[in-house]
């Protein structure tokens, strides 16, 4: 299996400087990253929200060790929020966090994190938009989660994501399908023991549809994060006999994957948002899109060749 490897890769320092050297790398990264900086991005967002699709944007960097990296983190994304406003694109482009990146796992960083997350989620509100938590590996969720059911207290409309891969998930999504909600189910792309997850891609599957199954049917808004054409198939037959319309669920993919189908989806009446990272430190994000699925990774050694 070459997806638990290339996580492991994706924890390498020394893997890291060798990656974002290689001359090949930047064209390919760009596949999936379109940008470093706000300015770059920005046109990105106007461009997939004029051809009817919506966006949520993930400012990359996870792995930081000081405080003043968790408050740059901050800062960023109300950067970030500030040009949304001006133009006027909050309707149609949220954002999206991950807690380590606001210091989670720093000492006391259960409080750290929250007490930066929210006034992101605050001025999100402000320009009429949202935040989703996205879900890191297992050992962050029980934090994860009491900082989602404390901002949604103030801030209802905050989403979070949950992994289909953790055998905990059945009952988390019971948990969290209730009404107001917004939940988005992926499969999980973190390497997990085989004591807290599934090992098996058939499983995970499997788990896959339980859960969208409890989501549809529940009272919440569920949002299907998957690229599989069979699992979309199945979330629109689960949407169809929940008595569930177009805008009561949402279809998310990755920038720079089946473009195509984002088009198509969108033309068909869903809502389809375009998951759009940007930011230097991608390294941690590209590695494991390179893990999800084996043809990104035969991507990106296919350009290493032909530039070679």
């Amino acid at each position: 299996m070459l997806g638990p490897v290339i996580l492991a890769a994706s924890r390498s320092g020394t893997l890291r400087r060798l990656v974002s050297a290689a001359p090949v790398t930047k064209p390919v990264v760009n596949r999936f990253i379109p940008g470093e900086t706000v300015d770059e991005v920005i046109p990105i967002v106007a461009d997939l929200t004029r051809r009817g699709l919506e966006v949520t944007l993930d400012v990359v960097g996870e792995d930081i060790t000081t405080r003043e990296q968790a408050t740059a983190a901050r800062d960023a994304y109300l950067e970030l929020i500030g040009r949304l406003k001006e133009l006027d694109l909050g309707a149609r482009a949220e954002m999206s966090v991950k807690l380590s990146m606001f210091g989670q796992s720093l000492d006391g960083g259960h409080d750290l994190a929250l007490a930066n997350v929210r006034p992101v989620v605050e001025a999100a509100a402000e320009i009429g938009t949202t935040v989703t938590l996205d879900a890191e590996d297992h050992t962050t969720l029980d934090s994860m989660f009491a900082i989602h059911e404390e901002l949604r207290r103030d801030f209802p409309a905050t989403g979070c994501v949950i992994q289909a891969y953790l055998f905990r998930t059945e009952a988390d999504a019971r948990r969290l399908a209730a009404a107001g909600s917004r939940v988005r189910v992926v499969k999980g792309a973190y390497k997990e023991p085989a004591s807290v997850a599934y090992q098996d891609k058939t499983e995970t599957d499997k788990a896959y549809v339980r859960i969208l199954k409890i989501l549809m049917e529940g009272q919440g808004y569920p949002m299907i994060g998957s690229h599989d054409p069979r699992l979309i198939s199945i979330a629109q037959e689960l949407a169809r006999r929940a008595g569930r319309k177009l805008d009561e669920y949402e279809f998310q993919m990755l920038y720079g994957i089946r473009g195509d189908e984002h088009l198509r989806l969108a033309a068909e009446g869903h809502r389809m948002r375009v998951y759009t990272a940007y930011g230097t430190d991608w390294y941690g994000y590209f590695m494991r899109r390179l893990a999800e699925k084996p043809a990104n990774l035969l991507f990106f050694v296919r350009s290493m060749i032909t530039k070679n």
